[in-house]
C-alpha cells in the first residue's frame, strides 16, 4: 500500500522553475503560477511544451477560450510577480494592470520583463480532474536571459513570513479542492 508521504518527500527534493502563464479571450486577461511546465518535444524544428492548469481558476477559462497562452520564467526580481498572480483572482482584479505587456503571435499577453517566455498555441488537452494538461506548440519564443531563474525553493526562502503563511494557506485550500475534483474524476471513469 502506497504512502503517500513517500512520494511527496521524493517530489519536495525536485527544485522546479516557477512559471507564470498568462492568456486572454475576448478582451480579458489573466495569469497564475503555473502547477507544472515541461519541454514536451526533443525535436529542435518542432518545439512543444506541456503545462497544467487548475480548472477553477481565471486563467484556465481564458485558455480554454483562446485555445493559447505564454509561459513566463521569473527572476528574483520578480517575487512581486509570483504574489500578485499566484495569490489573487483574476476574476476580481487585472493582474496584468500596470505592467508592461504586448501581444504574442498567438495573442495571449507576454510580459518582455520576464527572464525568458514562450508563447504557445494548444494542440491538445488532456482532462484530470482537478486540471487539465495542456500540449502546446511553441509558435514564438524570448531567449532566456543568462541570470538564474526563479525555483520554488529559492522562492519560499526569499519571500516575507506574511507571504510565506498566506501560499502555505492557499496551497493547504487548494490541495483540499483538488482532492474533491480527482476522486470525483476517478469515481467518474470505474
Amino acid at each position: 500500500m502506497l504512502n503517500p508521504e513517500t512520494a511527496s518527500a521524493l517530489f519536495r527534493r525536485l527544485d522546479c522553475e516557477v512559471w507564470l502563464v498568462t492568456a486572454c479571450a475576448d478582451g480579458r486577461r489573466g495569469g497564475l503560477i503555473a502547477t507544472f511546465v515541461r519541454q514536451a518535444s526533443i525535436v529542435p524544428s518542432l518545439p512543444r511544451v506541456v503545462a497544467g492548469l487548475a480548472k477553477r481558476h481565471y486563467t484556465h477559462d481564458l485558455v480554454e477560450q483562446s485555445g493559447a497562452f505564454a509561459l513566463h520564467l521569473l527572476g528574483e526580481e520578480h517575487l512581486e510577480w509570483a504574489r500578485r498572480f499566484g495569490l489573487r483572482s483574476g476574476r476580481s482584479i487585472d493582474k496584468l494592470d500596470g505592467l508592461e505587456v504586448r501581444s504574442g503571435r498567438s495573442g495571449a499577453p507576454i510580459l518582455p520583463e520576464a527572464r525568458g517566455w514562450l508563447d504557445c498555441r494548444v494542440e491538445a488537452r488532456l482532462d484530470t480532474g482537478d486540471r487539465t494538461i495542456y500540449l502546446a506548440e511553441i509558435l514564438d519564443a524570448k531567449a532566456p536571459d543568462p541570470r538564474p531563474v526563479l525555483t520554488v525553493s529559492r522562492l519560499l526562502a526569499l519571500v516575507p513570513p506574511d507571504w510565506r503563511r498566506e501560499m502555505d494557506d492557499q496551497r493547504e485550500h487548494d490541495a483540499v479542492l483538488d482532492a474533491e475534483a480527482i476522486e470525483t474524476w476517478r469515481a467518474g471513469r470505474e
